[in-house]
């Protein structure tokens, strides 16, 4: 079992929660320490009860609503049909834990990371199908939620405004990394010339995809839940559309020339996951019998969600965009903590994906 941060007083800890939940802790167990801390709460009654939450890292930055903003979205959804957790406990007094956090109901399942496989009960033709038609229905309900409880809660933000933000993320990470920039600047140039001028509104999850959802069942996948809300926020919902087409690998899509990258990165590492991802793609699972197409997928979205897929090309590129800028500033991030940038590959690769996109290679 992985060991607690160095920060965290358990006997506190547990003092603190007994008093507010009202339940005697027995357990607490570190389930990740990457962007958020998360444990996993035991009680006298039920073993991993709770999930606490605290903020880690790059949480801090732009990309990513505060605590308070996570907290209160998981609230209002608890009034709507998306399966979510379960908000339990806000706490602010940093004497606890040294940061505010938040308790929400633990959830039993599992996700699929990037790049994996379905789990094995789930590798055949019916489930395939069946979690791609479930994913793609879960987005379209998310996107036909009523706005008006997360007026208050989520700010609002339109793709402009994103790539501003992302190109100003791209001017820090330069002013750190060694790495060279130029193509998706002259990516974000056509972007930003050739975003939607009156784009819908509508709740966005921010990072919606299989890492992001539990599944359960035996012989069928169950969607039990979304969870990791922080980067929610009220804007275009063909962003989101825009992730699932550069997720979501069909069996036509052109094999992008890898000869400059395998030239520039073959000292620096880091092209192993470029093959890889060009090789597989996020999804690996969506080209195997059973999957439906992307197109089939986008068709499904529109007709449940009453939103036209206008614009194909400027969100598939803005999405690959967007990942690169992220990229660029995990790498920006590890520099300034005394680490190597180590996602050139991965960001030039992206840059390659983007012109493939504005090239119209995907749009057989």
């Amino acid at each position: 079992m992985a060991s607690l941060p160095g920060n965290i007083d358990v006997s506190r800890l547990k003092s603190y929660l007994a008093g507010e939940l009202g339940v005697e802790v027995t357990g607490v167990r570190l389930l990740d320490d990457k962007l958020n801390v998360m444990l996993a709460i035991s009680t006298a009654d039920e073993e991993d009860a709770f999930v606490l939450r605290r903020p880690n890292r790059l949480r801090y930055t732009n990309l990513f609503g505060d605590l308070r903003q996570e907290y209160e979205t998981l609230q209002r959804l608890e009034t709507t049909t998306i399966p979510t957790q379960t908000p339990v406990l806000f706490c602010e007094d940093e004497s606890v834990l040294g940061e505010p956090f938040f308790v929400a109901t633990y959830l039993d399942g599992e996700t699929i990371p990037v790049g994996a496989d379905l789990p094995e009960r789930f590798q055949n033709p019916t489930a395939r199908e069946q979690v791609a038609t479930g994913f793609i229905d879960l987005l379209a309900e998310l996107h036909s939620l009523d706005t008006g409880p997360f007026e208050d809660v989520c700010n609002h933000r339109s793709p402009r405004d994103q790539l501003a933000r992302a190109s100003d993320r791209l001017d820090e990470a330069a002013s750190v990394t060694a790495h060279d920039f130029s193509s998706l600047r002259r990516i974000a140039l056509w972007l930003r010339s050739n975003a939607p001028s009156k784009p819908k509104t509508t709740l966005v999850h921010g990072d919606f995809g299989p890492s992001n959802i539990v599944f359960t069942g035996e012989s069928r996948p169950e969607f039990a839940a979304v969870i990791d809300w922080e980067t929610a926020y009220l804007g275009d919902p063909l962003t989101e559309l825009g992730y699932f087409c550069l997720y979501w690998r069909d069996d036509d899509d052109p094999a992008l020339p890898l000869d400059d990258l395998e030239a520039k990165y073959a000292e620096k590492g880091g092209l192993d996951n470029v093959r890889d991802l060009d090789e597989y793609g996020f999804t690996p699972f969506s080209t195997k019998s059973g999957s439906p197409t992307r197109h089939e997928l986008i068709d499904r979205y529109e007709q449940r969600s009453g939103i036209d897929f206008d614009h194909k090309r400027f969100y598939h590129a803005y999405s690959a965009f967007m990942l690169a800028t992220v990229w660029a500033d995990l790498d920006r991030h590890d520099v300034e903590a005394g680490s190597d940038a180590t996602r050139g590959a991965l960001i030039d690769y992206m840059s390659f994906v983007a012109d493939a996109v504005i090239r119209g290679d995907f749009d057989r």
